[in-house]
């Protein structure tokens, strides 16, 4: 069954569990179900998730992603299907396997009467670490995010980005193997979320899984090592940003802004050449591998355009293309 460890906390006596499961997966799910008053809100979705990885979960608001990621660390129940976590069965009840899963949620739910340092003191009492011990902790995991400065300050005078990697941090008291991130970068400046993605970059090389929801289509592309598509409870699409990208649109996309009631038109007059095509608005997305080739040929066609530009495709192309939406519309 390979090494084991002792779920975390110094105080010992938790069951081992195993850190090297078959085949080197973290967590193994198989036909997950999860039904609220009768409605499914995660129809039979199945995944796996190596050790190390980092994994995403895209998918607009109502597709399941965050009912799935809540199954994942034991704040709901399944009503169906398996799920293994480090290579064996996981219910919400299973406190020892727990402490090996770290979480970050969307909402900031720090203490803001409390300074940096005692948020993290008082979780790591939770753990059951020594006074000492923990405060040790505390301040390791300060200096890894950043926060060094700020030890002695109080939550609610930090920035929305601070508070993030605060909240990093507190799910690293217990050195969980997974690490869950729901929408770490929400409402963050580029600078912060530059920042917060080079901790999660550090995090992966010490060798911690990390399954990340988000809105952000270049932060799925620069972190993710694999994700999927989620919509209407199911996993319509699986794989790496780059493949998706390349399988599903191509190597370019031309944009062109063109009146609504001319699409028809011209998309007939381009034949073959618009397969693919997506419409939003007035928006039409033309996905190619040569987006200066077909911008010659759509001004051919005499419809006139309002603007129009080619550029190299995307993983927010395959959303559009999967879903019909953009992530930053739900």
């Amino acid at each position: 069954m390979g090494r084991a460890e002792r779920a975390a906390g110094p105080e010992g006596g938790s069951e081992a569990i195993p850190i090297t499961p078959s085949e080197g997966l973290v967590i193994e799910a198989e036909g997950l179900r999860k039904s609220y008053n009768g409605a499914l809100a995660v129809d039979g979705v199945s995944f796996r998730i190596g050790a190390g990885e980092i994994f995403g979960f895209l998918g607009p608001n109502g597709a399941g992603k965050t009912t799935t990621m809540r199954m994942l660390y034991g704040l709901a129940s399944p009503t169906g299907g398996t799920l293994r976590i480090l290579g064996r069965p996981f219910h919400e009840r299973d406190r020892d396997l727990k402490r090996h899963i770290g979480v970050v949620p969307q909402e900031t739910n720090l203490d803001p009467d409390l300074t940096v340092l005692d948020n993290l003191t008082t979780w790591a009492r939770f753990y059951g670490y020594p006074r000492e011990e923990g405060c040790r902790r505390a301040r390791d995991l300060i200096a890894f995010v950043e926060l060094t400065e700020k030890s002695d300050a109080r939550v609610e005078h930090l920035s929305g980005g601070m508070k993030r990697r605060l909240l990093i941090a507190r799910a690293l008291m217990s050195d969980p193997r997974i690490l869950i991130l729901d929408e770490p970068t929400t409402g963050l400046d580029p600078q912060s979320r530059s920042l917060l993605w080079e901790k999660v970059r550090a995090l992966k090389a010490q060798g911690k899984t990390i399954i990340l929801t988000t809105h952000y289509m270049d932060e799925a592309e620069k972190l993710c090592d694999r994700l999927v598509i989620m919509e209407r409870g199911r996993i319509i699409r699986e794989g790496h940003p780059r493949d998706l990208v390349r399988d599903v649109i191509g190597r370019e996309v031309l944009e062109l802004r063109v009146p609504a009631s001319e699409h028809s038109r011209l998309l007939q007059a381009l034949g073959e050449a618009a397969q693919g095509a997506d419409a939003l608005g007035d928006n039409l997305y033309l996905p190619t591998e040569n987006g200066e080739d077909l911008l010659v040929r759509v001004k051919r066609t005499g419809v006139a355009l309002e603007s129009a530009y080619y550029r190299r495709a995307g993983l927010e192309d395959v959303f559009l293309k999967l879903t019909g939406r953009r992530l930053e519309e739900e």
